[in-house]
């Protein structure tokens, strides 16, 4: 039978229950793919002693009872791929964690290549999950039986996960690198929500949207707020009005007759009806004055490296691949190509200064920190 938690008594039943747990599984579900303005629908849980629940935060007013043992330091938090449950919670509930596992990111630092849930599960256990609900509106009530299956399964394996993951991790010495990353998701500021994202700057959420020319930028800006009004009214995902890549395209091309507007926007009949709209936003972009477009971003973003830097760029990439080879480790492991980038920009010449480049964390400075500099500090 599923326990559901939808009252402040039933809540405060569970977190006693919990406060005698060693660890406890946590899982959220959200309705991103089908509102304009997402939130968290639903928290499942599952404790080390067996039991496991399904909290609906759409029917409890005041989650903050739970706050007090997601920071409790004694209860290990065990997440998988948590960065967004992390980032949601907060955001939602103000909720703060300590002692986190990721078993996502403990397989990625022991170089497993198959990282879904479902694999891991079937990998570590050889028990099979369904994903079939994956994709549902979890703002919907009734839950099913199906969904509720799906969503329990969801974190009643993670602890078995964590017991076994945290053996391998020992055995392959990389303990001390989980716990740096661990603490690093626990960390994580949230996202807000916005429920208004027609900004000065949000256009630059577009992918490729630095590399447009300033007057490119000022037609992306305008197809980017009438896509974010136009999403905010129906109450949908902006993706499901407007494609990020056909917002693109037509800033590129900037496209000033009619017929060209209505072919980019051929795969999306619920627009038909925004063609003249669409159009007069492109028009309105190109008539925009000099002193309004879009100024390029502040800092280094967008600024290309010097040609110094590129050839530390290449020297790191070419280091960091043969080491992904060597450990069996995913390139982005060893170092994120952003933590290159940056790396070779501040070409650090002491451990001190490697160290406090942002995002290298003190286990990498530890395992490759003198490579690392035999390249960034020669001539």
């Amino acid at each position: 039978m599923t326990l559901w938690i939808r009252t402040a008594d039933q809540l405060r039943d569970l977190v006693d229950e919990l406060a005698g747990a060693k660890a406890i599984g946590l899982d959220t579900e959200g309705d991103s793919l089908h509102h304009y303005t997402d939130q968290v629908c639903l928290i499942q849980l599952a404790s080390n002693t067996g039991g496991a629940w399904l909290l609906d935060p759409l029917a409890v007013e005041d989650l903050s009872p739970l706050g007090m043992i997601l920071r409790d330091a004694s209860i290990l938090k065990v997440f998988h791929a948590g960065d967004n449950d992390v980032t949601s919670l907060r955001r939602d509930f103000d909720f703060t964690f300590r002692t986190l596992f990721d078993t996502s990111i403990a397989a990625r630092l022991l170089g497993d290549t198959e990282l879904g849930l479902q694999a891991i599960v079937r990998n570590e256990l050889g028990i099979e999950l369904s994903k079939g609900s994956q994709k549902d509106d979890w703002s919907k009530r009734p839950l099913t039986a199906k969904q509720e299956a799906y969503a329990l399964a969801d974190v009643t394996h993670l602890m078995e996960l964590a017991a076994g993951f945290t053996q391998r991790l020992a055995e392959a010495g990389r303990t001390e690198w989980a716990r740096e990353e661990f603490a690093a998701v626990a960390a994580l500021a949230d996202v807000p929500r916005v429920d208004d994202r027609t900004g000065p700057d949000e256009f630059r959420r577009i992918k490729g949207s630095a590399k447009l020319s300033r007057r490119q930028q000022a037609v992306l800006r305008e197809l980017y707020n009438w896509r974010e009004e136009r999403a905010r009214l129906a109450d949908r995902p902006p993706f499901k009005i407007v494609g990020p890549d056909v917002l693109f395209a037509l800033a590129e091309k900037s496209p000033t007759e009619i017929e060209d507007v209505e072919d980019a926007l051929a795969s999306y009949p619920r627009q038909r009806d925004q063609i003249d709209i669409v159009l007069t936003a492109i028009e309105r972009g190109l008539a925009m004055p000099e002193g309004e477009l879009p100024t390029r971003e502040h800092g280094d973003r967008g600024k290309p490296p010097s040609s110094a830097a590129r050839r530390r760029i290449e020297a790191l990439r070419g280091w960091r691949d043969e080491q992904a080879k060597t450990t069996g480790l995913d390139p982005a492991i060893v170092m994120p190509q952003k933590l290159v980038e940056r790396v070779a920009t501040v070409a650090p010449r002491s451990i001190s200064e490697l160290a406090a480049v942002e995002g290298m964390r003190k286990w990498r400075v530890t395992e490759w920190g003198a490579a690392v500099l035999s390249i960034t500090a020669s001539p």
